[in-house]
């Protein structure tokens, strides 16, 4: 061979050789190999609280002593509700709304994350200031979208930035309402049962004038992504909460029980088919088959909605444990995932597959990945279902993580702030089925 062919084909294999290295980065690394840690495997319970009344604290089961433990709620709950970098704002002495600071918005995601927080933790002045706010500034009153949320408005002047509900706002008021009647009665200045059941008879009254319908898509028995003709028919897999659905059947009494058990039944089969069989990460839009639904560059990739997945997973299998093989065949798969791409390393949007997206989704005028706190909190609240020692590292992630600003100086003490607290509240067990014996 000549020495211009020996050239060539050297310099062949090594073209070979680095498109076949670039291949194989852009695939997830994979690892069934459990890490080793002094704590063991993972127990997960096997009954949920509905049938036990009881709710893991699996920080004091890492080691931490309860001292710490509720310091650390405290604290997390003063920076996003009292603190300097807070996200509630009172606006008089009744009503106080949470903002999206980025965003310069308050959304119902926010409003009814903070009344969440507020009934969890037993705080009904803050749950009625943040109620009588979303009433007056976004639930309609009247006309077609009667009872529904305008899912943005401006909390400076009260207009709204859009007419429309995102589906899962509902969802959450509802909730948060039930458990405020349940925790304090519907006689002190609000009836929250009457409230909630507003709401869900509303959904049941859309006929679809003007394009609003209801909050669920009525065949497929699944929550849509807005209730009206734009996103009636599919769907975002961070809505699917079936333990709120458990929920509705036992303290709505509205006569529609085995209804809301149905829609658990659905939503729990519909994440089987919406996580990835290897990753089981999931888009955050899909259709009601499970299969991504994209919407130009949107939605057919694992991003901001879809943190929330395993946190909803984990709180079903924490309230109920109706599917908890497949809930901890999830929680290791979506572990492993993540600790394959190193447990500081791994950032927060990828194709489900686990391969980088051609593009990157802006948060605050920025548009880069990053290994950001909202993941992070999701990531160690799975470690409820976990299975393998490696789900304890997740829960020191998160022990040891902190609501500041990245080295960039973005800062997000909305979004990762309340993913932040909520994992706390999950991992000490302090975020419950708020029942009338706690009345």
């Amino acid at each position: 061979m000549k020495k211009n062919q020996i050239l060539s084909a050297i310099t062949f294999v090594v073209i070979v050789m680095i498109l076949i290295a670039g291949c194989s980065s852009a695939k997830p690394r994979q690892t069934s190999v459990d890490a080793t840690n002094s704590r063991g495997k993972m127990e997960p319970w096997e009954k949920g609280a509905a049938e036990t009344g009881k709710y893991r604290n699996v920080f004091l089961e890492a080691g931490y002593s309860q001292e710490e433990i509720d310091a650390k709620l405290e604290k997390a709950y003063y920076d996003l509700f009292e603190g300097p970098d807070r996200v509630y704002f009172e606006v008089n002495d009744s009503m106080a709304y949470v903002s999206d600071i980025k965003n310069e918005d308050a959304r119902t995601e926010g409003l009814s994350y903070g009344m969440m927080v507020a009934v969890q933790l037993d705080k009904k002045d803050v749950f009625d200031k943040l109620w009588r706010w979303t009433k007056e500034n976004m639930q309609h009153q009247g006309g077609p979208r009667d009872a529904y949320f305008a899912w943005s408005v401006d909390p400076v002047t009260g207009k709204n930035n859009a007419e429309g509900s995102a589906s899962d706002g509902e969802l959450y008021f509802i909730t948060d309402l039930l458990f405020a009647s349940n925790r304090w009665g519907n006689d002190t200045g609000i009836d929250y049962h009457a409230e909630a059941k507003r709401i869900l008879d509303a959904m049941y009254s859309k006929d679809g004038t003007m394009g609003i319908k209801n909050v669920f898509n009525t065949e497929h028995k699944m929550i849509n992504f807005v209730p009206d003709e734009s996103g009636y028919d599919w769907t975002d897999p961070s809505y699917h909460l079936p333990a709120f659905y458990e929920v509705w059947a036992e303290y709505a009494n509205d006569g529609r029980e085995d209804l809301y058990r149905e829609y658990a039944d659905t939503a729990r089969a519909f994440l089987h088919r919406a996580t990835h069989p290897v990753t089981a990460l999931t888009p955050d839009y899909s259709e009601f088959s499970g299969e991504p639904h994209s919407r130009g560059k949107m939605g057919d990739a694992f991003r901001y909605d879809s943190w929330r997945v395993p946190m909803n997973i984990a709180m079903d299998y924490s309230w109920y444990a109706k599917d908890k093989e497949w809930q901890q065949d999830y929680a290791r798969r979506f572990q492993n995932f993540l600790y394959s791409q190193g447990m500081d390393t791994y950032v927060d949007q990828y194709n489900i597959d686990g391969t980088t997206p051609d593009w990157i989704l802006p948060a605050g005028g920025y548009q880069k990945l990053r290994h950001s706190l909202g993941l992070v909190s999701t990531a160690a609240t799975a470690s409820i279902m976990g299975t393998q020692e490696k789900s304890w590292e997740f829960v020191d992630a998160i022990w040891n993580a902190k609501l500041e600003p990245y080295p960039d100086d973005y800062f997000d003490p909305y979004f990762d702030g309340l993913m932040y607290l909520f994992s706390l509240m999950h991992l000490s067990g302090n975020y419950q089925i708020i029942t009338p014996e706690m009345n």
